[in-house]
């Protein structure tokens, strides 16, 4: 049997491997958004050099209230995201196995009840019934964000394949295994989408916190409006907007870098 050259060539030459996609991390998008905050934390910091502080403005910007109220701030935004995600995130995995989903309107109902009630009455009902400081106010908060991450967290997993899923158990993986390693992963981009929603809305919200005893920048903001002193609330409401716009740049490549790599094409 004879073979021609084309043949030949053909069975020579075998096909390359598939490449996996490559994350495709930007300069622009690593570097327009903080190069933006310098700009900005620049621009106030020019503008406060050329403003006229008196003894008022001085007082309730002086031994280290800037730093500590940011530094409040900060823990709230932290502390509430981390119970946000321990407790939605296992709610909404829960609420769609088995016999829980019949479960999942009522949990969404409780959710966008907390959702929907305004921050500052929540955290009014709060201090009256937990008295003020920073329980309270954590509670409002984590109650306010609760439902972005656990309507993600539903609406990911089941938004998954059945014919992966019925593949993956057909070569033998248990139910905690389909979770783990095919039904988890493939719901990653619509979590973290919802976990960044979670954090900018926990920025914003805890400026509330002065109201009930628990500190943060809305000590600032508060303060610029009650005495009428626009640098006091002109430095509280940049403070407060420079950390939300870095919290949501942060949270962005946090869901660029982390959701599979089979869903990267295109990003």
């Amino acid at each position: 049997m004879t073979t021609t050259p084309e043949l030949e060539e053909e069975e020579t030459e075998a096909p390359a491997p598939p490449t996996p996609p490559k994350r495709r991390i930007t300069w622009q998008k690593l570097t327009f958004l903080p190069a933006a905050l310098v700009a900005i934390l620049l621009a106030t910091w020019l503008w406060f050099n050329q403003a006229h502080l008196d003894a008022i403005s001085e007082n309730a910007l002086s031994n280290g209230q800037v730093s500590k109220a940011l530094w409040q701030h900060v823990q709230l935004t932290v502390i509430s995201t981390f119970f946000v995600l321990i407790i939605a995130i296992p709610l909404g995995i829960l609420l769609t196995r088995g016999a829980f989903r019949r479960a999942a309107p009522v949990a969404m109902t409780f959710a966008n009840m907390g959702q929907a009630t305004p921050a500052i009455g929540l955290l009014a009902l709060l201090v009256i019934w937990l008295g003020t400081g920073e329980k309270a106010a954590l509670i409002g908060i984590i109650i306010y964000a609760v439902l972005p991450v656990l309507s993600n967290t539903i609406a990911g997993l089941k938004a998954n394949d059945p014919t992966l899923l019925e593949a993956a158990r057909g070569i033998g993986m248990s139910q905690l295994g389909v979770l783990a390693r095919v039904e988890l992963p493939l719901a990653v981009p619509l979590i973290l989408a919802g976990v960044r929603t979670a954090l900018v809305l926990n920025v914003g919200t805890a400026t509330l916190a002065t109201f009930g005893g628990g500190g943060g920048l809305g000590v600032l903001i508060t303060t610029g409006i009650t005495t009428q002193r626009m640098p006091v609330l002109v430095l509280g409401s940049i403070l407060t907007v420079s950390l939300a716009l870095l919290v949501d740049w942060l949270a962005s490549l946090a869901e660029l870098l982390l959701r599979p790599r089979g869903l990267e094409v295109g990003t």
